[in-house]
């Protein structure tokens, strides 16, 4: 009954939108606006509205949370107009001007969905914890690195605690953090806001310093992993397993160990990723359990008993394994969990047999990154403790 009521709710609220129903004129900036500019805008009632200078267009649509939503064009040839109530948080969204995509002019732009787009903040009651306070900063350096195996230099995003420049006898911890599919490694420090979920968490002493890593995973297979016509570029399967993995233990752990102060055991060593790259988070961990002691899925799967008991030496050596998902994920069950199988009695079943397992449920959140934001705070205060 309650997932009924939920779908003719939303699809009320949908109707009611595009009979251009009143909505509430108490329309703010968002946080993500380009400068000077007062779109996207988001109201009280968790609308978005965007305004589009296109005089010569017939038809602009905002498209947002696979929704699209028809503008109205008004003097001077200005489009206006707005979404039904969307999720707190963050979104990706596009402008459609007589059916060509676009990303929105007046909004900073973002990498999801496999290209450079639009996105907008909708406050979240909780939002709090990754906001920019005054209190020590942490620094996100841009690296490139090379790789042998893919013939090529690749780019990766490090967080260091503030404490990281000065402290210098110190050595720390390192989690490896994974994006999801379709977006690359500025997602966690942009999107997800690393630095300032552990610069807040450092600061109120619920998690130690330590350094994060933000790779791509989506990096170029070797020809002969690639299939047929396939170019170097661009993630597949083979991407997914053997490239990746190579990658990230025999080339990005050594360089990061070589270029920061790390402490180099698997003890002090964590994973995590969110859907897809939460995914790759399990099948790299599981392979590596010498490397990795630590392990984050975020709405990417579970670590099972028959995951634990086919990995030699994984209770022994596992510290913490951390399973989270949105509410909304677990009653809806996102497309590639239907499987009937339920993560919360998986993890316990896991914990049950000598692991260290946490399961956590984002509340009111889908598969988008204030879940995964959430994932990272809670994640994060269990770590290398």
């Amino acid at each position: 009954m309650k997932k009924i009521t939920l779908i003719v709710a939303v699809a009320s609220c949908f109707a009611a939108f595009s009979a251009n129903a009143q909505v509430k004129e108490d329309f703010v900036p968002s946080t993500t606006v380009q400068s000077g500019k007062k779109f996207p805008a988001v109201n009280s009632e968790r609308c978005v509205r965007v305004q589009v200078t296109a005089p010569d267009a017939q038809s602009v649509k905002l498209d947002i949370g696979s929704v699209k939503y028809d503008l109205t064009k008004g003097e001077n040839g200005v489009w206006t107009g707005e979404s039904a109530p969307q999720d707190e948080g963050f979104h990706y969204y596009h402008i459609i001007v007589d059916g060509a995509t676009i990303p929105d002019p007046t909004a900073l732009y973002y990498y999801g969905s496999g290209h450079w787009t639009s996105g907008v903040e909708v406050p979240a009651y909780d939002d709090d914890f990754y906001a920019v306070k005054n209190v020590p900063q942490g620094q996100v350096r841009e690296m490139f690195y090379w790789s042998e195996s893919c013939k090529s230099m690749l780019r990766c995003f490090v967080y260091t605690p503030e404490e990281y420049e000065y402290n210098l006898s110190k050595r720390y911890p390192v989690l490896y953090i994974q994006h999801g599919g379709g977006e690359n490694e500025y997602g966690w420090a942009s999107q997800g806001k690393v630095a300032q979920i552990m610069d807040n968490l450092i600061a109120e002493g619920k998690a130690l310093p330590f350094i994060v890593v933000m790779a791509c995973s989506d990096v170029p297979a070797p020809q002969a992993e690639r299939p047929a016509g396939r170019p170097a570029g661009g993630f597949s399967m083979a991407n997914f397993g053997a490239a990746y993995d190579k990658v990230l233990v025999d080339e990005l752990i050594p360089t990061i160990d070589k270029t920061f102060r790390t402490i180099k055991d698997s003890d002090h060593r964590a994973m995590a990723g969110l859907s897809m790259g939460g995914m790759i988070t399990k099948m790299v961990t599981l392979k590596h359990p010498d490397v990795f002691s630590n392990i984050g899925i975020f709405s990417g799967g579970t670590i099972t008993v028959a995951d634990a008991d086919r990995t030699p030496g994984f209770r022994e050596t596992n510290k913490v394994v951390f399973v989270g998902f949105g509410s909304r994920e677990l009653e809806n069950r996102v497309p590639g969990f239907g499987d009937g199988t339920d993560p919360k009695e998986e993890t316990e079943d896991v914990k049950a047999s000598g692991v260290n397992a946490h399961f956590y449920v984002s509340p009111g959140t889908a598969h988008e990154w204030l879940t995964w934001r959430r994932c990272l705070y809670q994640f994060a205060q269990l770590l290398f403790k």
